[in-house]
């Protein structure tokens, strides 16, 4: 091998014009490789972390309520139902709109529990409402909680912007937009009034940012026995949130509960098909541009190597005449590959680096901030410098094998 390292190293120097081409064309590959394998990573992470950071990942809802047709009619001759000639009349009685419980619940929260991908998990009522401060009113969301519990799931705590972060008996916090649009601050009442004539007052306790204006305007928490009493669902709840540690198992994990329990459940990867898509289509966008890269790379190597044979046919023929085995020689090209391709991914994640912090120095949002937090692993540089690595060993593999081929009297003549 020390035979191999020491030709190998002096052919790239004899030649280093060619090797330094080469090693620039990898150092590209790799840079461009790691640099958008971070960045999707980054806009990835961001992007859920956004949209789940205000969701839960599993939601369990009451059996829906199903319309039946109903049966009736008569013939014009007082023909008796189901006769021949009868007149069958279908009509649809639509199902009751109201604010419906899961039964046995606490039953069912004990049942997430016991799930392995569940992490946490809590009960929450939920309902349409009207929030109300002297003339002005807003159509909201009701949502009833355990603060600590939800907090497990949904971080509202951390998006507290003003005031204390406290769902009490009295006390609600409502978002940045809808005190806006009610003009009120911290300490002010609102009236909150549901579909039923039901209506009670609280006082504002928190103003929090959920970094939507839709969700600011809509969503009003409250204790869970208020809403509870408001909602007109005593002791019941209307959906039951949960936390799962895999996030791209939560589809499973919900097909799993839903067939132990009967009830419907819904997973984020089901509410958000969309964005699931969009995730998937970057990540096979990723994958084509390594593939190609890799292609580009491997090409650009082999073709150098292949040059370089052709270049040093009479010192591979001294060398065999001075009883260098094909073995030799064919480990003094793979040697080359590897060290070009090493070099190269050196180089290539050094070059990535450096375009990480241009992007977030240069890449900032309208409020001065970096558009999201972007990063190199460690992982992933390793992972990319021995792909490298490899790609250079593979595409010295046809180089290596025709300097093996070679005879030695007929290179040293030429």
């Amino acid at each position: 091998m020390g035979f191999a390292i020491t030709i190998a190293v002096r052919f790239l120097r004899e030649g280093r014009f060619q090797s330094l081409l080469i090693v620039v064309g990898v150092a590209a590959g790799v840079a461009v490789v790691t640099y958008i394998s971070a960045l999707i990573d980054g806009l990835q992470a961001n992007t859920i972390n956004r949209t789940l950071g205000t969701q839960p990942h599993l939601v369990v809802k009451p059996f829906e309520e199903r319309a039946r047709p109903s049966l009736s009619g008569a013939s014009a001759a007082g023909a008796p139902v189901g006769a021949p000639d009868a007149v069958i009349a279908r009509e649809i009685q639509p199902r009751a709109q109201r604010t419906r419980s899961i039964d046995n619940w606490q039953t069912m929260l004990t049942e997430m529990e016991k799930q392995a991908n569940v992490v946490a998990v809590t009960s929450v009522v939920s309902g349409a409402g009207l929030a109300i401060r002297g003339e002005a009113s807003r159509s909201v969301s009701l949502v009833g909680i355990e603060l600590d519990g939800y907090d497990r799931i949904v971080p509202l705590k951390e998006k507290v912007i003003a005031g204390v972060a406290r769902v009490a008996p009295g006390e609600a916090m409502i978002g940045l937009q809808l005190s806006q649009d009610l003009g009120v601050s911290l300490g002010d009442r609102i009236v909150v009034r549901t579909a039923t004539d039901a209506a009670d007052t609280f006082k504002i306790s928190a103003v929090f940012d959920l970094g939507s204006r839709d969700l600011n305007r809509r969503f009003v928490y409250i204790t869970l026995k208020s809403a509870q009493s408001l909602l007109n669902v005593p002791g019941g709840a209307t959906n039951l949130y949960a936390k799962v540690a895999d996030l791209f198992a939560a589809d499973q994990t919900a097909k799993l509960l839903k067939q132990r329990t009967g009830l419907e459940v819904e997973s984020w990867m089901e509410s958000n098909a969309q964005l699931l898509s969009a995730l998937n289509a970057q990540t096979i966008s990723t994958r084509l541009i390594r593939i190609f890269t890799a292609i580009v790379v491997i090409l650009g190597i082999a073709s150098v190597l292949v040059v370089s044979v052709v270049q040093k046919r009479k010192e591979i023929g001294i060398l065999r005449a001075m009883g260098a085995t094909r073995g030799q020689m064919t480990q003094v090209f793979l040697m080359q590959g590897a060290i070009v391709g090493l070099l190269g991914s050196v180089t290539g994640i050094g070059l990535s680096k450096l375009m990480i912090v241009l992007f977030v120095k240069f890449a900032r949002g309208s409020d001065g901030q970096p558009l999201f937090a972007i990063d190199l692993p460690i992982k992933l540089a390793v992972t990319v410098a021995v792909v490298a690595t490899l790609c250079g060993v593979l595409a010295a593999a046809a180089p290596a094998w025709r300097a093996a081929r070679l005879d030695p009297a007929q290179a040293i003549r030429i």
